[in-house]
């Protein structure tokens, strides 16, 4: 009987370990997580262009073919990779990860000079909704199969600004905490997407066959202000591209060796926080901060332009459309 007693003891202290291992894997991928905010938020930002011209009972299964795509690009392709960088090369991990964060600048950069009019011929964000194909299957796999290339892009940096913020730990704690960032991040994106690309759908519903005043009026209100809505998460997507990447090139700087430009941005900020009251200081900042991250990675991005647009992208469409023409 003490024998089984014993036994029963050990299995509870085992699952004590276990519980506390799988809150300590939830807890590192929503803080890991939260550090990818900025490649994140242009994810959900950009990914409703691609159901855009298809008709409302296409726009679901098409996400949920993206989302799989997405999830696929990150346990099979990106974990791997990222665990053998930790393991074997876990110098290269912050040159990949400022690499990650010029093409963030770079993104972000464009975006602002296509809306001021400066320059900036890449993504629109913006397409033709009145496109209408010839071959609607064709061109859903098409849509389909782009969404999910530019998801690897930023999904590999995802990933990366995840490994760089897990703490040193066993290769299982880590691998368990990149599969739980890529869940939660897909989750967290494609449903937003799935939300946001049905809620016009929904406040028409509710607009034209609401049974009081108060739901048509909503249903109205919905439909007028999502098109408001998409505006407002390019801005917010596109400044926290800015942030993110401007912030992950000066702590990268300062990674290797190169801390100017972090003790200047680390001073002003010290001193917006002496400005105001001890109740705003860490708000000012951060703020502070976040902003001379955002100017250093517009700066930046307008430098990266011209590199990316005249030397970058068409090296990168001379390999693939070659590789695409002898396949």
């Amino acid at each position: 009987m003490s024998g089984l007693l014993a036994l029963l003891d050990d299995v509870a202290a085992i699952a004590k370990v276990a519980a506390a291992s799988v809150d300590d894997v939830i807890g590192q991928a929503a803080k890991a997580s939260a550090k990818a905010a900025g490649a994140v938020i242009d994810d959900a930002a950009v990914t409703p262009k691609y159901v855009t011209g298809f008709s409302a009972d296409r726009e679901l299964p098409i996400i949920w073919r993206i989302a799989k795509g997405s999830l696929r690009n990150k346990l099979v392709f990106l974990l791997p990779a990222g665990l053998a960088l930790s393991a074997f090369a876990p110098w290269a991990i912050t040159p990949l990860l400022m690499l990650g964060g010029c093409y963030l600048c770079f993104e972000g950069a464009e975006k602002v000079a296509h809306a001021v009019g400066i320059g900036g011929h890449g993504h629109t964000d913006h397409p033709k909704a009145a496109e209408v194909p010839d071959d609607p299957a064709h061109l859903e796999e098409e849509k389909a199969q782009g969404a999910i290339k530019t998801d690897f892009i930023l999904s590999a940096e995802i990933m990366t600004i995840a490994l760089a913020a897990i703490p040193a730990s066993t290769f299982w704690m880590e691998a368990a905490t990149l599969a739980g960032v890529a869940i939660i991040i897909t989750l967290a994106v494609y449903g937003s997407v799935a939300l946001i690309v049905k809620a016009d759908d929904l406040g028409l519903a509710m607009a034209s066959h609401g049974r009081f005043a108060p739901t048509r009026s909503l249903g109205r209100g919905i439909v007028h202000a999502m098109p408001w809505v998409l505006k407002t998460l390019l801005v917010v997507g596109t400044a926290a591209m800015l942030w993110v990447g401007g912030n992950i090139i000066v702590h990268g700087l300062e990674v290797l060796g190169y801390d100017t430009l972090g003790h200047f941005t680390h001073d002003w900020a010290a001193a917006a926080g002496h400005a105001v009251s001890e109740t705003w200081q860490g708000a000012a900042e951060w703020a502070t901060k976040a902003a001379m991250d955002g100017v250093f990675g517009l700066g930046l991005g307008l430098v990266l332009i011209p590199i990316g647009e005249k030397i970058v992208t068409p090296l990168w469409r001379a390999v693939f459309h070659r590789k695409k023409l002898q396949a």
